[in-house]
Order: structure tokens, then C-alpha cells, then sequence
């Protein structure tokens, strides 16, 4: 089986490096496996890794078989980082092993070990999409706005007033500080209260 070995460090914490590194080849030699890449990556939580990606690349084209990592924590930003690769490496066919929390998924057991992981993940967005929810509803409740400001009424008024005015729709523009297309289509649209009292 053709296996690649995925390392990756803190800038502080380097000298682990070498530690994960032999870890990971005394045990794809153990199994008979043959090594066609050793990818390294420095830096701390670091929301690209090109090195992982190009890895990832490779599974796609299938070049490699399998995956090895010391541990999960250094393979995935998040868990649902986690889950979402390791669902597309299983799709793809390419398995999977971390040394420290003995997951292999290249195995029945470990297959079943990544289903229960997508179900925490989807757990997790569940959770944070009621804690928004409940934000939401107490702020309304207590009488505060939520979302963007109301400004586009108050614009629509102010230009309504300049036009009336006099001025062009190029000085209106200047003066909020709004593109002429704004202005048009501000001028252009009905009132709130004019929609309010057609309804």
C-alpha cells in the first residue's frame, strides 16, 4: 500500500517534528507499507496548508493509498474540517490512520468511527445555529435591531428632499455619498409609507 505521511508542527513546538516523523515510518514499516511522501508543515493554526492541500490533490489523482498522521489534532483545523476531509478520503478510497488514537479507517471499525465523527459535526452546527437563533430572539425581544441599520428610508428621504430641491442626481450622489445608481433607484422606488398604505 502506498501511504503518505503527514506531519505538522507549531512554530514553537518544531522539535516534536522529528519524533513524529520516525513514529510514523517505524509503523508504515511494521505494516509493509510503502512511503511515497513525507509532507511537513510549520505554523500554528493556520487556516490554509497548502502542503495538506497538495496531499489532498494527490488522493484525488489517486497516487497515494492511505494517509498517515500522529494525531488527529494535526491533520484537522476543526471537527467539521476534520470530518469534511476524511469523509472525502473515504469517498475517494484512500485510507486513513492517526497512531495516537489508533483510527484506522482503512478498517470496518474505523469506517464506522468516521460516520460517528460527521455525526458530532453535524451536532456542533446544530448547536451554534440555535445559540445564533436564541441570540436573535433575546435581542428582539429586549427591542434591539438586528442585522444592517435602516439607513436606505432615511437615504430615500434625503434624497427625495435634495431632488426636490433642486439638486442632480450626480449632486445627490455626493452628498450621501452613494453611487448615481443608488440615487436613481432610491427616487425611482415607492415610499415605505406608500407601500404600507397600498397593503
Amino acid at each position: 500500500m502506498r501511504v503518505a505521511l503527514y506531519a505538522r508542527v507549531s512554530t514553537h513546538d518544531q522539535q516534536t517534528l522529528p519524533l513524529q516523523m520516525e513514529g510514523m515510518r517505524e509503523y508504515a514499516s511494521r505494516r509493509g507499507w510503502l512511503i511515497v511522501r513525507e509532507v511537513t508543515e510549520v505554523g500554528s493554526g493556520a487556516k490554509v496548508r497548502p502542503e495538506r492541500e497538495a496531499l489532498m490533490k494527490a488522493a484525488r489523482r489517486r497516487e497515494i493509498d492511505a494517509v498517515l498522521v500522529w494525531r488527529l489534532d494535526r491533520w484537522g483545523r476543526s471537527l467539521p474540517d476534520l470530518v469534511v476531509s476524511l469523509k472525502e478520503l473515504t469517498e475517494l478510497g484512500v485510507g486513513f490512520l492517526s497512531l495516537n488514537e489508533a483510527l484506522d479507517l482503512t478498517t470496518p471499525t474505523g469506517r464506522a468511527m468516521a460516520g460517528l465523527l460527521a455525526v458530532f459535526a453535524e451536532f456542533e452546527r446544530d448547536i451554534l445555529k440555535e445559540r445564533v437563533k436564541a441570540g436573535i430572539a433575546q435581542s428582539r425581544a429586549k427591542g434591539k435591531p438586528h442585522g444592517r441599520p435602516a439607513t436606505t428610508r432615511t437615504q430615500q428621504q434625503k434624497a427625495r428632499q435634495l431632488f426636490a430641491q433642486g439638486s442632480s442626481k450626480s449632486q445627490i450622489s455626493r452628498e450621501l455619498g452613494i453611487s448615481r445608481s443608488s440615487v436613481r433607484a432610491l427616487l425611482e422606488e415607492p415610499t415605505a409609507t406608500t407601500v404600507g398604505n397600498q397593503s
